[in-house]
């Protein structure tokens, strides 16, 4: 696995709006991005069990791998572009990255033991389990924000550290930090935008450009399915893991980064910018990530694969990109971010201090005795 699936910050509680003043609206084409890159997730999950011998679902794989996720992340990026440390934000961050992360490695690792039949009581905290490496990632990343901020090539930077973790085999498993590092320059790319660049593929013509680009992608996927493996799309694993030299995956580094940062701006360049019927979905994408992995490995286990009609290929794929599809936007819909809101985002009150959990003072303005007295030393002669 490879999101988000998402951007988990969740927009601040509003205030007591002042006379006159409107509540922020959301934006409806990140919302949108947002629901249908986590659909692409879902669905390439989907997909998985089917590709055994398959070159048409196992390009087709490749072909939605080598984007969807750096999609998600750079949306999210995006939105962790103004962290800056403050209470508030930190508050945040711990409550809707660190604390669901808690929450879902220990529902995964009892869910899979009692699929697997385990009776292993380890818990390991610092091994994320499947597709929960995303919250570990995009906390460490979002805490390095302010570095990203400082420096003056941002982007080559993080690009310089994901070609030297492909070709470092030593980095450690704890907390997939191969996944972490390889994925990085994705987010810093994302935080370094501006609403301008996203205008750039949001005209007419980058729109008729995106098509015929990813067209051609998925046939350059269906010739490259038996040249190449697959696994490079996952960024789990160094060069050296995969079977090449060191220096192979220094050039896959960048040729998969220029690859999906192409596929991402097609992408968007077909999200539709005006409200539409899943749009309200772009805003429970966490919900549908972290619980679609339990209805994807569920099925498995399940035996929901065997039937005679998902042994043909395109009967196959039809039914689990529908059901697919279906699953994920139920998970994302309004009553189960209602439901699970306790665990997902909880408030954690107790918790925090004052500060962490109102914001920052904003300035008041100074009473008349203060502006006279401030007015009359300004005026005042200097000896």
């Amino acid at each position: 696995m490879t999101g988000s699936p998402p951007s988990t910050e969740r927009p601040r509680s509003p205030q007591l709006p002042q006379q006159g003043a409107r509540p922020k609206q959301r934006d409806a084409f990140f919302d949108n991005a947002k629901y249908l890159a986590i659909v692409l997730v879902a669905v390439g999950h989907a997909w998985e069990p089917l590709r055994a011998d398959s070159r048409v679902v196992t390009s087709l794989y490749m072909f939605v791998y080598a984007f969807h996720m750096p999609a998600f992340i750079l949306i999210a990026g995006y939105f962790s572009r103004n962290f800056d440390g403050r209470p508030d934000r930190v508050r945040r961050l711990v409550t809707g990255v660190l604390v669901p992360y808690v929450v879902f490695q220990v529902a995964y690792t009892y869910f899979l033991r009692r699929l697997d039949e385990n009776d292993n009581n380890y818990l390991p905290l610092f091994e994320p389990r499947w597709l929960l490496w995303f919250l570990v990632a995009l906390f460490i990343w979002r805490l390095t924000v302010p570095l990203w901020k400082a420096v003056r090539w941002p982007v080559p930077l993080a690009l310089l550290l994901a070609a030297v973790a492909t070709a470092s085999p030593t980095m450690g498993s704890d907390l997939q930090l191969q996944r972490v590092v390889q994925f990085l320059p994705y987010f810093v790319l994302g935080m370094t935008l501006r609403p301008e660049h996203f205008q750039l593929v949001r005209r007419r013509s980058a729109r008729l450009l995106a098509l015929p680009i990813l067209a051609v992608a998925a046939v350059i996927a269906y010739w490259a399915e038996p040249r190449m493996e697959y696994a490079w799309f996952y960024h789990r694993g160094s060069a050296q893991e995969l079977g090449e030299p060191w220096w192979a995956g220094v050039l896959m580094t960048l040729a998969l980064f220029g690859c999906a940062v192409l596929l991402t701006a097609c992408f968007l360049a077909l999200v539709p910018g005006r409200h539409a019927w899943f749009t309200a979905l772009g805003a429970g994408t966490l919900y549908g990530y972290l619980l679609h992995g339990f209805l994807i490995r569920g099925s498995v286990e399940w035996g929901w694969y065997d039937p005679e009609p998902m042994q043909n290929i395109w009967t196959g794929l039809l039914i689990t990109t529908v059901v697919a599809a279906v699953g994920i936007s139920l998970l994302c819909a309004p009553p189960v971010q209602r439901l699970l809101r306790p665990l997902v985002e909880p408030q954690m009150k107790w918790f925090f201090k004052r500060e962490a959990l109102t914001g920052p003072k904003k300035p008041t303005a100074p009473s008349p005795q203060e502006t006279a007295a401030r007015d009359a030393d300004t005026a005042a002669p200097r000896s």
